[in-house]
């Protein structure tokens, strides 16, 4: 099988680190291949930290072979699945280090969340979220330890991009993070990228999340992904929306929901030199809600 590469990751050739991974990316999935006995069908296009190929497993059901780009986002991916051991979540089926590679449970048909009716996805996510919730500690990083990289990294980022907004917004996130950082609740699993492209359809399950970036923390802010879910409408009236439903319906802190997705949403508005407007504006109506 001769590896195409797919364009979303081409952003690695800028990178050295990158560059090398993908020198090596064709070995590595050899190796999957010969280790967990794989017949693989070309990579999803949609891949963008990762290389994801659907898969026949040894005994002929379907799989997907994920092999990382080794970035801290991706830590401890597998404990989380194996923590949440298919509820709520795709199965882990198996896992190579060395290789960075997870052997996972397929989604099928695969449709994503975000194609569903906004409303019932939002009721979808209400009896998802619950599920994912299970007691954490380690190895996972904290909450904690990931609002304290934001607030280093937040300001350069916003110096960087030529101070894109106002410092009124910069102060509001920071102060906001200060806020949080004090008396958090009690600390479960999440799955701090919980979007609409991040749920499938599936057989073993209606809907199963997938590629959890997981954190140790309090529930309030794995509603931050959702709210800015562009997907299900890109408004003020309807991230407030999202916000007032799922807090209320999770009985939830509404506040503390706020200010997460405020904060993460701002601190996950950079790429570089570039902003992604749509966080922005975004962070600033939940600053003013």
């Amino acid at each position: 099988m001769i590896l195409q590469i797919p364009p979303a990751l081409n952003w690695l050739q800028k990178d050295e680190r990158g560059r090398d991974w993908l020198r090596e990316l064709s070995a590595r999935v050899a190796r999957c291949v010969e280790k967990w006995g794989l017949r693989l069908e070309p990579p999803y296009q949609q891949s963008f930290v990762s290389i994801v190929f659907p898969a026949m497993l040894r005994d002929g059901s379907p799989g997907v072979l994920k092999i990382q780009w080794p970035h801290i986002e991706s830590e401890h991916e597998e404990e989380a699945l194996r923590l949440w051991n298919g509820n709520g979540a795709v199965q882990l089926f198996g896992f190579d280090p060395a290789e960075h590679a997870l052997l996972l449970e397929r989604c099928e048909p695969g449709d994503h969340l975000s194609a569903a009716r906004p409303e019932q996805a939002l009721e979808i996510f209400i009896d998802l979220l619950p599920r994912l919730w299970v007691p954490a500690a380690q190895p996972f990083r904290t909450l904690a330890d990931e609002c304290n990289l934001w607030q280093e990294q937040l300001p350069m980022d916003w110096e960087r991009a030529g101070r894109p907004f106002e410092t009124a917004l910069l102060d509001a996130a920071l102060e906001a993070m200060n806020c949080l950082s004090s008396e958090p609740g009690a600390q479960v699993l999440l799955h701090q990228d919980l979007h609409g492209d991040n749920v499938l359809r599936a057989t073993r399950e209606p809907w199963l999340a997938i590629d959890p970036k997981p954190l140790a923390g309090e529930r309030e802010l794995s509603l931050a992904p959702i709210i800015r879910g562009y997907e299900f409408g890109h408004g003020r009236t309807e991230a407030i929306y999202r916000l007032d439903k799922l807090s209320t319906a999770l009985q939830l802190d509404r506040e503390r929901c706020r200010l997460w997705a405020l904060t993460q949403t701002l601190a996950w508005g950079f790429a570089g030199a570039m902003v992604y407007d749509k966080h922005v504006e975004t962070a600033r109506w939940l600053w003013q809600a």
